[in-house]
């Protein structure tokens, strides 16, 4: 298979990961048991799920001027991904998030913008030959969002698919975002998105259905442990879940877009890529930390093969 072009325009932080065995909740102090620095953000997460996995990938991005961006830099460039388009921003801190982890895998996370803050319009405006001339755009929302709807708009005037993983939710979501060729939210954020509530597998069917009404060609639904739901505008699907014992569901979500990304182009099938993509996530959140945990194409075909599993139901 030929490996897809990809663009990533998105984030790149350093996640400070803290380790303790329950969340703390409002005014609680909860004694930690560890904690680490580990290359991330949504986006250099799910570029690098998309290389591992096989994708050609240029990241379109910016880190800051301090001692984290030689690493961040370093570690895109080691997974095989393109940086050119990655502006180091002078007196300005890099892209930091608190990822709080407990022992049940689940995770709480707070992100400070540093110099993704600072990827604007006018700064896409250098790159946008990239997403011209690539096969897919992936994008997240932890960029500014009218830089983000800009990407969009450059990509479609080309001819280009677009996956937009609408994470973290805004306050306000522009319509005009929900009009690309793959929306794939989490539960919590289609909620947010709807404004519904999704309890059952009914109440997803019925909201990936609602999604693509919206304006996207496509929907996919990530439930976690439930699997996903996958909507093309003309059938709707359950992808099974795998299932795993959770370590650390911070990357999950950013493994199955990745692998979706990389995926769908070589499958030519969105249900068969989210099969594939739905063990992506299943191998990261079975791994501790975010990037250390994405899965290559040799780890996920050799998953797929131990599996006796029907993808749909």
């Amino acid at each position: 298979m030929t490996s897809p072009r990809i663009v990533v325009l998105g984030s790149i932080n350093m996640d400070v990961v803290i380790r303790c065995e329950t969340l703390p909740r409002p005014g609680e102090t909860v004694i930690a048991k560890s904690s680490d620095e580990v290359c991330g953000g949504k986006g250099a997460n799910q570029a690098i799920a998309a290389a591992r996995l096989g994708g050609k990938v240029e990241m379109i991005g910016s880190v800051g001027s301090d001692s984290f961006a030689t690493r961040l830099l370093t570690n895109l460039r080691d997974a095989d991904i393109s940086v050119e388009a990655v502006r180091r921003e002078n007196a300005c801190a890099s892209g930091l998030a608190v990822v709080a982890v407990e022992d049940s895998g689940q995770n709480s996370i707070l992100v400070v913008p540093g110099a993704n803050g600072r990827v604007t319009i006018e700064t896409l405006s250098e790159h946008e030959h990239r997403i011209a001339s690539s096969e897919m755009l992936l994008c997240q929302l932890e960029l500014p969002i009218e830089t983000v709807i800009r990407g969009i708009e450059v990509a479609q005037a080309n001819g280009v698919r677009v996956i937009l993983n609408p994470a973290p939710m805004p306050s306000v979501f522009p319509e005009s975002l929900f009009h690309v060729d793959l929306i794939c939210p989490n539960q919590h954020e289609a909620e947010s998105l709807l404004k519904t509530s999704i309890v059952s597998a009914d109440d997803a069917v019925s909201a990936s259905q609602e999604l693509v009404r919206r304006g996207a060609k496509h929907s996919i639904i990530t439930l976690g442990s439930d699997g996903a739901v996958v909507c093309d505008g003309s059938r709707t699907q359950w992808i099974k879940p795998f299932v795993i014992s959770p370590v650390d569901t911070t990357a999950a979500g950013d493994a199955f877009a990745g692998a979706i990304a990389v995926y769908w182009p070589q499958l030519g099938d969105l249900f068969q890529a989210a099969r594939y993509a739905s063990a992506a996530g299943a191998i990261a959140a079975s791994r501790a930390g975010a990037q250390p945990s994405l899965p290559t194409r040799a780890e996920l075909e050799a998953f797929l093969n131990s599996q006796s599993h029907d993808a749909t139901h």
